[in-house]
């Protein structure tokens, strides 16, 4: 298992992983509230609503959220591999990994730009040329654009996160375990979030 590198203010590595662990946690609960506010108005936008927001519902291209699902959740595996292989030292391991996090994230953005390019096309932008005339419809997809906006912004900056992870010398890597975690902990947090807009999203009344 590799050593720790202790940074100021700490005196151990100890107090240093748990305050790591602490922040972090602190700022995906602030994370969970901002997203807790867009899932507020989905419910009562579907509730008062129901049979437009699922008509609108009903035009996601399930193909492309189901493909970056699957693209998402394979980043967890190697993130969360990523993150093993730091602390027990295993620096190649490692960079691989997060090299293979940071293409899966990219391919993740790719789809979601083709999906957006898509939903352009058939105009389903909320405004004055929506094609969709069922009231609660372009509530559901300005929803679909705000979250997924917000998704992919928190995307990029897990990918600037992972590329700093990368930029980090092999030789320093299996002392940087507690960057690895916490940077663990925020890519671990987009793809939950992830998951839930994608059941509410692309599942909705199929």
């Amino acid at each position: 298992m590799s050593q720790v590198a202790l940074n100021e203010p700490w005196a151990t590595a100890e107090r240093q992983e748990v305050a790591t662990q602490f922040g972090m946690w602190a700022f995906l609960a602030t994370e969970t509230l901002f997203f807790g506010g867009l899932l507020l108005f989905y419910a009562v936008a579907r509730f008062s609503h129901p049979a437009g927001f699922t008509a609108g519902a009903q035009e996601a291209e399930v193909t492309f959220g189901t493909i970056n699902t699957v693209l998402l959740m394979t980043s967890s595996l190697t993130m969360a591999i990523a993150e093993r292989a730091v602390k027990e030292g295993l620096a190649t391991l490692a960079r691989w990994t997060f090299a293979a996090t940071l293409l899966l994230g990219i391919a993740f953005l790719a789809v979601k730009g083709l999906e957006y390019h898509s939903d352009i096309q058939k105009h389903l932008v909320p405004g004055p040329h929506f094609r969709l005339e069922e009231v609660g419809a372009s509530q559901f997809w300005a929803f679909y654009w705000t979250a997924t906006g917000v998704h992919a912004c928190h995307m990029l900056i897990g990918l600037g996160i992972v590329s700093r992870m990368l930029l980090i010398p092999s030789a320093e890597l299996p002392s940087r375990w507690t960057t690895a975690q916490g940077s663990a902990l925020y890519w671990h947090l987009v793809d939950v979030v992830w998951v839930v807009l994608y059941a509410l999203i692309y599942l909705v009344g199929r």
